[in-house]
């Protein structure tokens, strides 16, 4: 099946690490104004055993890529600091002398870092990487998430107020959509009033916790990430070109491996749109 093509006016790739961690590229190989923007750094080896508030998960596969592998790092967009699947004490190095965009709990945390900025939901605020060219001024909008009780977890929309990314036939301007841990939200559909998202990086997985009375149904078992068929209702809602699958492998809490994820993409009718990454390659989109 040919890759599906997005809508984007400017050179655009990215890289999957691991779970959440991805490389959004900005611009070609070469140019020295390249962009490279960060998504949830994760870097612990296989093996790491994890407990956070009596849940305990366990990783299998170590990140495709070492710190020591890793491009200049311009940016770095952090949907939560207090998960260690989202955010870990490697991940941790890259937030020093960074400009990091989070949560607003997640700014306090992360203090004193002075490029560290939280952000509320449907905030938007400036990203000036510096110097010349194209793209080195672009805009951070914050989305509304809902994850594990108790903590706070945003997403992104990253978009060029210069045009840079070029727009759509209708005249939104094209963007970037990082979903973060989420479950499906009806509000996410609004931004298609104002963006046309080229691409949707999607938290998937279907990650599911037991907590004592957790659950919808009073029962023990918490869903804290979109499966498969969810994901597919959101890039419907959104009018995403490409989904690109993230956070569907490694750890034991997910659910839904990509065989599961790729039906439910095949029985929502959208496996046209899913651009699915090889671990640790670069991988062109516009």
């Amino acid at each position: 099946m040919p890759s599906p093509k997005a809508s984007f006016a400017y050179p655009l790739s990215i890289t999957n690490i691991g779970t959440a961690t991805a490389l959004i590229h900005l611009g070609e190989p070469n140019s020295p104004s390249r962009i490279n923007i960060i998504t949830d750094p994760v870097f612990s080896p296989g093996g790491t055993i994890i407990e956070y508030r009596g849940i305990v998960i366990n990783k299998s596969d170590s990140p495709a890529l070492a710190l020591d592998q890793l491009p200049p790092i311009d940016a770095v967009l952090l949907s939560h600091e207090d998960h260690p699947d989202n955010l870990d004490e490697l991940g941790r190095r890259l937030l020093d002398g960074r400009k990091v965009f989070t949560t607003m709990d997640g700014a306090s945390q992360l203090a004193p870092r002075p490029g560290v900025r939280g952000l509320k939901n449907w905030e938007t605020v400036g990203l000036d990487l510096g110097g010349e060219g194209p793209a080195r001024k672009l805009e951070v909008t914050a989305t509304p998430c809902k994850h594990l009780p108790g903590g706070e977890v945003v997403g992104f929309i990253i978009s060029s107020p210069d045009g840079a990314f070029g727009t759509h036939r209708d005249g939104r301007p094209n963007a970037i959509y990082f979903s973060g841990d989420t479950i499906h939200l009806e509000e996410l559909g609004k931004m298609k009033g104002k963006y046309h998202i080229a691409v949707a990086m999607l938290n998937i997985g279907k990650a599911t916790v037991s907590l004592p009375g957790g659950g919808a149904d009073g029962g023990g078992s918490l869903q804290i990430t979109m499966g498969g068929e969810q994901a597919a209702q959101l890039a419907k809602d959104i009018g995403a070109d490409v989904i690109v699958p993230l956070h569907f492998e490694s750890w034991s809490h997910f659910r839904e491996s990509a065989g599961d994820l790729a039906n439910d993409f095949v029985k929502a009718g959208v496996e046209d749109k899913v651009l699915w990454l090889k671990r640790g390659v670069e991988s062109r989109i516009a």
